[in-house]
Order: structure tokens, then sequence, then C-alpha cells
């Protein structure tokens, strides 16, 4: 197929940027103000600073529900969700009741390819079979109507706990915490999953002190700060927006994560990782540690990744990682085959570039492909495509239904798109849900064809060709005595940086003074400016699909700076993002 454009937008940087109060590196500091970042306190991610937990909606009805539960012994349930935001968010829940007290609680994981999303009226059944009195959803639960009506017919109360967009109904459980749901005025609506058990914990915890639990019961008052590693983790894997309180957790977690206060399964899934205790990032726990959890929610059952992570041995937890790891490998070499066959349908779609052109929205289904992997599949189209994208695989035990996942671009919140879709046609949709930039739905075999062009219409709805374009947003050019060790230093440690709250990319014309192939599919290059000897290292990661060099002698490039460290020496490279020949 052929190359997708690209363009490249530099940000506007204010000017004078703010006084953040601290020496901060200026490229640093101006990229805080090209983000928005009005003020040193934006940047202070104390605890302190974070609301307190009443601030969400169904707080106090939920502590009351949950401090009940523990008091008298009831048998409590978590059901999370498979993917690492569901993991960290069950493993965080289990750990915070155990250590308030609470010595009768369990968790259950639906498997995605049997039960499908949520709290399921089938999964419901499943949980009836360990007789909860109490069941907390975690990640999950805001669309759960017929099993929380389920649940409750069981007897069981229900406290659902979800970031999620809500539907046009709220489910009837006994309470709900949800910044997303209506009348909520909790200031951030981008709290992923994990964020908001936490919170539910935080409550829990004051509420207990206050009643004098902890000290009627001689039981120490636990450290709940301790668990910031798994909201980092869920935080950064769920990519979503970094806003301030995001940040603040994922900061916390990764203080906490560096000073080798983790956990043994994270700690091992770092390490299977090739990174470094002390100098782990953001993106570490995002292209690292989160999909080798999410492998297993992918391909296996997550119990596998929620197990690595509530283990407290380091041998039983690094061969949980390594089983993790594993999962993964296969999962890339699914992925690659999807990928090659997705690439071989889009080449179909444009036989005549002139007359056809891919739709504004774009749908894909292969009879082989996997339900684990059709998320990231759609994800690579969406990046190589530049339109929003449902990659869909059979479902069910004939293959009559199909789930789809879909990836969205700026301009269309995808999830209303679904719901715009079921609102015109109201037979097509089984059920969906999700995000502005991520949904989930699934379909009968039979509505495919009218689904995609329903779909294609309501995209082109909302996006012109334009919005179909490429973009990379740049922080500007940087002159050769700008790059060096010191800013690769200042922007590592100037995140986290992640959704919505991006790393600093730049832009320049180097020449290129060397390449090779790496990896089999990655370009090692030196590069360095016209009209200047002084060269850098650079990597450009599958940008060698062919397995040869490209042979470019100038090129214009989007990249980052870092610092790469091999064998205990530092070196300065630029991360390339993007690169065409000039």
């Amino acid at each position: 197929m052929p190359a997708t454009q690209h363009k490249i937008i530099r940000r506007q940087h204010p000017s004078p940027v703010p006084d953040y109060g601290t020496e901060l590196h200026p490229v640093v500091a101006a990229a805080y103000a090209a983000r928005n970042v009005q003020s040193a306190r934006e940047l202070d991610y104390a605890l302190a600073q974070l609301p307190p937990p009443n601030a969400l909606l169904g707080m106090e009805v939920a502590v009351d529900l949950l401090f009940e539960a523990i008091a008298g012994d009831a048998r409590i349930l978590v059901v999370g969700d498979f993917d690492a935001d569901g993991a960290t968010s069950c493993a965080l829940a289990f750990r915070a009741i155990t250590s308030l007290g609470g010595g009768n609680v369990g968790y259950l994981v639906p498997n995605r390819f049997a039960f499908g999303y949520g709290l399921t009226p089938e999964i419901v059944e499943v949980a009836a079979q360990q007789t909860p009195d109490l069941i907390i959803t975690v990640d999950n639960g805001i669309s759960s109507l017929e099993g929380v009506l389920t649940a409750q017919d069981y007897g069981m109360t229900v406290l659902v706990t979800d970031h999620h967009l809500p539907g046009q109904e709220l489910p009837r459980a006994d309470a709900i915490v949800n910044p997303n749901q209506p009348g909520d005025g909790f200031p951030s609506k981008n709290i992923a999953g994990v964020g908001v058990i936490f919170y539910v914990m935080l409550g829990l915890r004051a509420r207990m002190r206050a009643e004098g639990w902890f000290g009627e019961r001689d039981i120490p008052e636990p450290n709940l700060a301790e668990l910031l590693d798994l909201v980092a983790l869920g935080t950064v894997a769920d990519v979503v927006p970094l806003d301030r309180i995001n940040r603040t957790f994922v900061a916390q977690g990764l203080a906490r994560i560096n000073a080798d206060r983790t956990r043994p399964g994270l700690l091992a899934l770092l390490e299977i990782g090739n990174r470094t205790l002390g100098r782990v990032v953001a993106a570490d726990l995002a292209f690292a540690v989160g999909p080798r959890l999410n492998a297993a929610g992918r391909l296996e059952d997550m119990t596998l990744g929620i197990e690595c992570l509530l283990s407290d041995s380091t041998e039983a937890a690094s061969v949980l990682a390594a089983r993790l790891d594993e999962l993964n490998r296969a999962r890339r070499n699914i992925e690659t085959d999807m990928q090659t066959q997705a690439l071989a349908a889009l080449e179909d779609l444009q036989i005549d570039a002139e007359a056809t052109r891919l739709p504004k929205g774009l749908c894909l289904f292969d009879e082989q492909w996997h339900q684990g992997v059709i998320g990231i599949l759609a994800s690579r189209m969406r990046e190589r495509t530049h339109r929003p994208v449902i990659a869909f695989a059979p479902a069910g035990e004939a293959g009559e239904e199909l789930k789809g996942s879909a990836r969205s671009v700026p301009g269309l919140h995808i999830r209303d798109a679904l719901d715009a879709i079921a609102v015109q046609h109201p037979d097509l949709i089984q059920k969906f849900g999700g995000h502005a930039m991520a949904a989930g739905l699934s379909l009968a075999r039979d509505n495919y064809e009218p689904f995609c062009a329903a779909f294609a219409t309501e995209v082109a709805r909302h996006l012109s060709d334009d919005d179909l374009q490429g973009v990379i947003l740049s922080d500007g050019e940087l002159a050769a005595d700008r790059l060096d060790m010191a800013l690769g230093h200042a922007l590592r440690a100037g995140g986290p940086w992640g959704q919505a709250f991006p790393e600093p990319v730049f832009d320049g014309v180097f020449e290129v003074v060397n390449e090779r192939v790496v990896g089999e599919k990655h370009l090692k290059l030196v590069l360095k400016f016209p009209d200047n000897p002084t060269t850098f290292d650079a990597i450009a990661f599958n940008r060698a699909a062919d397995g040869k060099p490209s042979g470019v002698a100038r090129v214009r490039t989007a990249y980052r700076v870092d610092v790469n460290q091999w064998q205990g020496n530092e070196a300065l490279q630029l991360i390339i993002e993007h690169m065409e020949p000039c």
C-alpha cells in the first residue's frame, strides 16, 4: 500500500515561558508551556495535592457497603477486567481489602473468549458458585445492566467502580463510583479504573480510621501509598490522558518503583523487559510491562497476570513473568500475521487509487483473526491509515457473532459514533462500550456489511480529508549544541510523559553518515546536521521492514531525545518517530 502522508506541525510556545520557580532546562520549560502548564503548582506531584475521596459521587454509600461487609465478615468478590487496568485494579482491591482487615475476599476475572467483557449474567452464574455477599466490579460494570440485576436476584450486593463512559441508563447497583457518571463533580474525568478503586480504598480507610477500627482490632493502619506502583502501571497501560491527577499517580508510582519499593511481580516484569531499576520511566511501563501483562488476557486468562502482581515470592513472580513473556512473544507472532493479512486487504481496497478510496471509517475482518489481538491490530492500522479503524474477529461457538475493537483519531469520539449508529440502526449492534479513542462492540455476522456502511457514513459526518492526514506535533528544531546529555537527562526527569502530555518531539534535517539494520527490522543510524561535524546516534524502530537499509543520504526527521544505557555506559540517542527523504 502507498506510504501515508505526514505533516509536521510545530507547537505554539508561549512567550515568555511561565516562571515555574525551579531550575528547569529551558527546552523542558518551553515544552511545559506548550502543554499549557500555567504554574509550578501544576508540576507539584505530592499526594497532598490530590482531591479527597469524597469528591467522587457515590463514595459515601460505597464506603458504607464496604465497611459493613468487612465488619460483618461478609464474602467479598472482586470482578475485574482482562486488560492491564483491570488486572492492576483487581490486585489493588485484593491487597487493600486484605491489609484493611478484610479476611474473606476473592477475585474473579472473566475469560474474554468464554464470557466477554464486564459483569455479564453468565459471569454472575460463575460468581454465584463462590456465594459472595458483595460483588465489587473494577474497571467494568457501568454498562452491565443485566448482570447487576442477575447478581441482585441471587441476593448479592453490587458496588460498581468503573471509569468508562456510561450509556443512557445506569445499572441499578447498590452503589456506583465512576467520575464519568452524570452529576459527578470530580475534577478529573480521565482516571483509569485502578485510580477509581484506589480512591475507594482511601475512602474506606478514612472511614475505618474514624470508627477506631485499627485500634480496636490492633491492626496496623496500612500505608495505601504502597499500592501506587499498581496505580501507575494501570494508568499508563490504559493510555488515559495524563492530566495532573494522573501524572501525580504515575510520578508517585515510579518513585516507589525506582526506590525498589515495588512488588516482586512488577519487578520481575521489568527485569524480563530489560529495564533498569532506578531509571524506570512511564514509557517502560507502557512498552515493557503493560504488553506482557496484557498478553495473559489476550491469549489465555488474566488470572495469570493478577497472580504475578499478587505474588510475594521473588522466585514465583519470576516464573509467572517468564510465562507472560512467552505469551507476549506468541501475541507478537499472531499480530504480525494479522497485520500482513490486513495490509493485503487494504491493497485490495485500493486497486484503483483514483476511482476507489478507503472509506473514512474503516472496518476489517478475517475468519482467522484472534479476538485477543484485534485491538492491537486496529491500533496499527489506525496509525498506518490515519483514520478510525474497527478490526473484527469471529466469536461464539459457531462464529455466528463478531467481536470488534475500535480505535479512533482526533476529531471523532468513537463511543459516541457507535451510540449514534445504534440509535439510527437499532438492530445492527448487539452491545458496545468504551472511550473517546477506543471502544469495543459485538454484532451478528450477518450485520457486518451493513454495519461497515453505517460506520463509514457516520465517520464521514465528522471527519474531513484534512483530518485523515498524519500529523506529527513537534516542539521545534534544536541546534547541535542543544543536543547533549544534559538535555537527555532533563527530558527523562521531566515526565511523566504520556497520553495528552506527550514527550517532546523535535524535527530537523540530517545527513545520514551511516546506517545498518539491527534486530532484522530496525535501523541504527549515525546522523549529522548539514555543515556541522557533530554526529548523533539514532535508532528508527520498525523502519527496515524488508530487512534492508534505506539508502537515503539526507532525511527530514521527527525524533525524541533519550539517554541510552548499555553495559554501564550512557550515550545520547535520538529515537526516530518519522523520517522521509529530503
